[in-house]
């Protein structure tokens, strides 16, 4: 019994200690959000504020918070079609097979495996043409278009598990296409359009490059790229750029603080 308590005390440390190198960036970065420009300068990044102030973070928000509104915009926009389409396309691969159907749901998967760097400069062309380059309308058709291969695979793994004798059922009843669809499939979908909405969350909102590339303009710019104009030109104002990450990571925070559980029972198939 000792050798087993000497044991799990010993785990308990360890497990602290890598927990707390874990959270160390984190109070890092709240610790330097708080502080001063001169505190920054004097004091070490994990040492609290001597003297608090809400001044990076007033000041933060205030340069970001068009580029916020864009990312809504964008989640918004992206994660309802993206699901809903990937949604109808999964049940088609998965209970209204057609010739050619395999090798179609191959190809589509396949797009994502297309490295982003691959397709800059086709898009840059593509947007251009379609007199979308440099406002948020490239990017809301990327993310439309780019996401609905992964929320297409994501729903027909579980449209898979569902009998075929349901569907059966169902068109022995007269039922159709469409009342199929919207009577059994959707209502054992509300799992799977959680966890894909929060991937289709996480990846659009923490994206850089394609707002990079297809937005010009302070006013459609996206967060990410907005909080990387806050380095400065000449200076690092690191308070201004922590309180701006701050800022960033609490909207996706408060998602997964309440609705990361589902994201847990997709992955087990629950």
């Amino acid at each position: 019994m000792r050798i087993v308590k000497s044991r799990r005390i010993v785990l308990y440390i360890v497990l602290i200690a890598f927990a707390i190198l874990m959270l160390l960036p984190l109070w890092s970065g709240i610790a330097t959000a708080f502080k001063t420009s001169k505190e920054v300068i004097l004091t070490t990044p994990i040492t609290p504020p001597l003297h608090p102030t809400l001044t990076p973070l007033i000041e933060s928000l205030d340069y970001i918070k068009k580029s916020l509104i864009n990312s809504l915009v964008l989640v918004g926009s992206g994660v309802m079609v993206s699901c809903f389409f990937g949604s109808i396309l999964a049940y088609v691969f998965s209970k209204r097979r057609f010739r050619g159907s395999i090798t179609l749901f191959f190809l589509v998967v396949f797009c994502l495996y297309v490295p982003p760097q691959v397709q800059l400069i086709p898009l840059v062309r593509v947007t251009s043409r379609l007199g979308l380059h440099g406002n948020l309308g490239a990017l809301v058709l990327l993310y439309m278009l780019f996401g609905t291969p992964m929320c297409t695979f994501i729903f027909k793994i579980l449209y898979d598990e569902v009998p075929d004798s349901f569907i059966g059922a169902a068109k022995l009843d007269g039922a159709g296409t469409w009342t199929i669809y919207r009577q059994i499939i959707l209502p054992l979908s509300v799992i799977p359009f959680i966890v894909a909405a929060l991937l289709q969350v996480t990846i659009i909102w923490n994206d850089f490059i394609w707002g990079l590339i297809l937005t010009s303009g302070e006013a459609n710019l996206p967060v990410t790229v907005a909080l990387a104009n806050l380095k400065g030109s000449f200076v690092a104002k690191w308070n201004l750029q922590m309180a701006g990450a701050l800022w960033v990571a609490l909207p996706t925070l408060i998602i997964f603080i309440f609705l990361g559980k589902y994201v847990i029972r997709g992955y087990a198939g629950r």
